[in-house]
């Protein structure tokens, strides 16, 4: 069956199996392999992706369902060279060890903020429970994302 998606703002229409997971369309059609593939069982979180706008885990999504959709992956959170403000925090509070969960903890992050733009330690912790790392136990990945909130509420960063 033929799919069209717009993936981080470009086209890509291909023939697929019905049964393809939309992880494995971004990493094997559209050759965007930052969307990671941790469980298969949505339990991890790693492949997070939005997908008009909603954060879904994209294990759990079939590619045929996602036709005529728009999905937005890591890869089409910066601009050029320049880090999101998501990015940027977890580069700068050391929110990744192994960066396997990183992705999807950061498009996680994306829809939070969206609809939270000052979170409480608790309400980050709550809207990132769908995802799972195994290194860094959770406590600078909330301190990445309350900087990234600062940021991008234009608020003045303290150095630590």
């Amino acid at each position: 069956m033929k799919v069209s998606i717009k993936v981080n703002g470009q086209n890509y229409t291909r023939d697929i199996e019905e049964r393809t997971l939309l992880v494995h369309f971004l990493r094997e059609q559209a050759g965007l392999t930052g969307t990671h593939i941790g469980c298969e069982t949505s339990l991890c979180g790693a492949c997070t992706v939005l997908l008009n706008g909603n954060a879904v885990k994209s294990c759990t999504v079939l590619a045929a369902s996602a036709d005529g959709t728009e999905v937005t992956t890591v890869e089409g959170l910066a601009k050029g060279n320049e880090l999101h403000p998501i990015q940027e925090g977890f580069w700068e509070k050391h929110g990744l060890q192994c960066g396997f969960c990183t992705p999807g903890f950061l498009m996680a992050t994306v829809q939070l903020l969206e609809r939270n733009p000052n979170p409480t330690e608790d309400e980050i912790r709550h809207g990132l429970e769908g995802n799972y790392c195994r290194c860094t136990g959770y406590h600078n990945i909330v301190k990445a994302v309350q900087f990234a909130a600062a940021k991008m509420r234009g608020e003045a960063i303290a150095a630590d």
